[in-house]
């Protein structure tokens, strides 16, 4: 069968040769959603990264049989169009947890003890033992709350748990027995922004997580409080992010993924003192992208064997 990756950037594609040999496997490189229509024509499956899969693309699949996406998020994939056209949709949830859950830790702790603001200004030549602004809390103190509380959530909290921070999360969607097997209290969304000291982002986007830290949100917030978000961009609004942590609404925060990627040159977030950026990275390590690449390759296989599909999103 015809199995059809729309892009990529990867520095080869030799794991999904390996699991689909046997298949015709076509690589492309497309940006647009009239190269996907060009490239897929045929495709009795397609692999994407970032490439446009809408509603367009999706009306000219007629053979397909399965669309995954190289990732967790799928933005870029119409799920309605795919599910109205009885394509299932599968994304990777399971690739990089252990990776994003570092992540996620490093910078909230990083922010947390202030050691970006207390680097900065001894290099600067000021030598002092209190911190950079007050409080600085022990973390025994500290409130370590998730928006959220699926795999990488609980990975996060789970790692936090050894300093000693008291344990939350709010998620609508999960029992009260999985928090408290998990020992970790459940916070109302109201409380969520009043009791955090650090607030991580674990949310999958929607039309109702868009804009979830916004200017309102952040004034409920703490003045030290620690925002981290390496979940999904647009559950920011970075503008209002930037112009609170200017205001010192809200003491740090940590962002590893924007509303728009590249970061604007001109953006004010590049110019706060109080964030901490990274590009997008924290799933990465030596062994995530050749397991993201397998994954991707060994769900298409399933579909193409007719086996139940492992992570279908628009059931």
């Amino acid at each position: 069968m015809k199995v059809v990756i729309t892009d990529h950037g990867f520095a080869n594609v030799d794991p999904e040769r390996e699991v689909l040999a046997g298949h015709e496997l076509v690589v492309a490189q497309c940006k647009t959603p009239e190269e996907v229509i060009a490239a897929t024509a045929g495709a009795d499956a397609v692999l994407a990264q970032w490439a446009p899969v809408n509603a367009d693309v999706i009306a000219t699949l007629d053979h397909c049989k399965v669309i995954v996406r190289y990732g967790i998020g799928v933005d870029n994939v119409d799920l309605a169009a795919a599910k109205a056209k009885g394509i299932p949709v599968c994304n990777l949830p399971d690739y990089c947890v252990d990776e994003v859950a570092d992540h996620s830790l490093a910078l909230a702790l990083a922010l947390a003890r202030q050691l970006p603001a207390i680097d900065r200004r001894t290099r600067e030549g000021t030598w002092k033992l209190a911190p950079a602004t007050v409080p600085l809390l022990a973390f025994r103190d500290m409130t370590f709350a998730t928006a959220g509380f699926g795999r990488i959530a609980r990975a996060v909290l789970e790692r936090a748990r050894p300093f000693g921070f008291r344990l939350a999360a709010y998620d609508p969607y999960v029992s009260d027995a999985a928090l408290t097997e998990a020992g970790v209290e459940r916070l109302s969304l109201d409380a969520l922004f009043a009791e955090a000291d650090v607030l991580s982002l674990h949310l999958p986007l929607t039309a109702e997580t868009r804009h979830f830290i916004n200017a309102e949100r952040l004034t409920q917030m703490k003045p030290h409080a620690v925002l981290v978000n390496p979940s999904r961009g647009p559950l920011v609004d970075t503008a209002a992010l930037a112009e609170a942590l200017e205001k010192r609404t809200i003491g740090y925060a940590g962002i590893d993924v924007f509303e728009q990627e590249p970061l604007p040159l001109d953006h004010p977030l590049r110019q706060s003192p109080y964030a901490l950026l990274t590009s997008h990275t924290a799933w990465y390590s030596e062994a995530s992208l050749p397991k993201l690449q397998r994954l991707a390759a060994e769900e298409v296989a399933r579909c193409l064997r007719g086996e139940p599909l492992k992570n279908q999103v628009n059931v």
